[in-house]
């Protein structure tokens, strides 16, 4: 067995004993559940990395867990600090995207799955945005500024696989999905009223969210590592 498979086996065991958990109504459990996937998935980049992380991957990770932290709290700050970690996150993301990635290049045949991807994700945006729930209605700014960093980082996850198509832009774009569904499905357990299935989503796609990312930063660093030898 590689020395990286146990982080990797204990992360998705995390995820199935969450999904487990959220179904069972088991909450407490599945909190303890949770708090394993981020350490799990972090210990696997670093072992399959060779013990290689940047700064930008390290602070990544490190508001990641603060994120997840303050999600897992039961106090009164809990909900703005987990996005104002998370909005770091995200922006550390696009900063990571912009200066890893050739800039785009449009296609005449790129324009009609572009355009289709712009108003997906502006309809995304206007519509989530709407859902003024009294928590986000105190830091209405706060969301909005965040739903506007993660549709830019869509854009560019998106875009970038349109236009490219390679496995690498495919993990991006799987990230970003499961970023926006995780957030999308936080706003309406915010605004809805108490549903298992509302949480399993948010859940899960929140703990896919940071295997896609570490499955990223490693074929990033791969894709790099290639180019050097070419």
């Amino acid at each position: 067995m590689k020395a990286n498979k146990p982080s990797l086996i204990l992360f998705f065991l995390a995820l199935l004993c969450t999904i487990i958990f959220d179904c069972t109504g088991q909450d407490f459990l599945a909190v303890y559940a949770k708090a394993i996937v981020l350490p799990a998935i972090f210990f696997y980049f670093l072992i399959s990395s060779n013990y290689k992380i940047g700064k930008t991957e390290a602070f990544i990770f490190f508001f990641c867990f603060v994120g997840q932290v303050f999600d897992l709290m039961e106090v009164e700050v809990s909900k703005i600090g987990a996005v104002l970690s998370f909005l770091l996150v995200y922006m550390l993301l696009l900063r990571f995207f912009i200066v890893n990635h050739k800039r785009i290049k449009l296609r005449r045949k790129d324009i009609l799955p572009v355009f289709i991807v712009v108003v997906f994700i502006i309809y995304l945006l206007i519509s989530v945005l709407s859902l003024q729930s009294d928590s986000i209605k105190k830091f209405n700014f706060i969301y909005t500024f965040y739903g506007i960093v993660l549709s830019i980082l869509s854009y560019f996850s998106f875009v970038s696989y349109i236009t490219k198509g390679t496995h690498i832009t495919l993990l991006m774009s799987l990230m970003a999905i499961s970023y926006i569904f995780s957030d999308i499905f936080y706003i309406f357990n915010e605004y809805f009223s108490f549903s298992v299935v509302l949480v399993l989503i948010r859940d899960i796609t929140q703990i896919l969210a940071y295997y896609f990312m570490a499955e990223y930063f490693l074929e990033k660093t791969k894709t790099g590592k290639r180019i050097i030898i070419q």
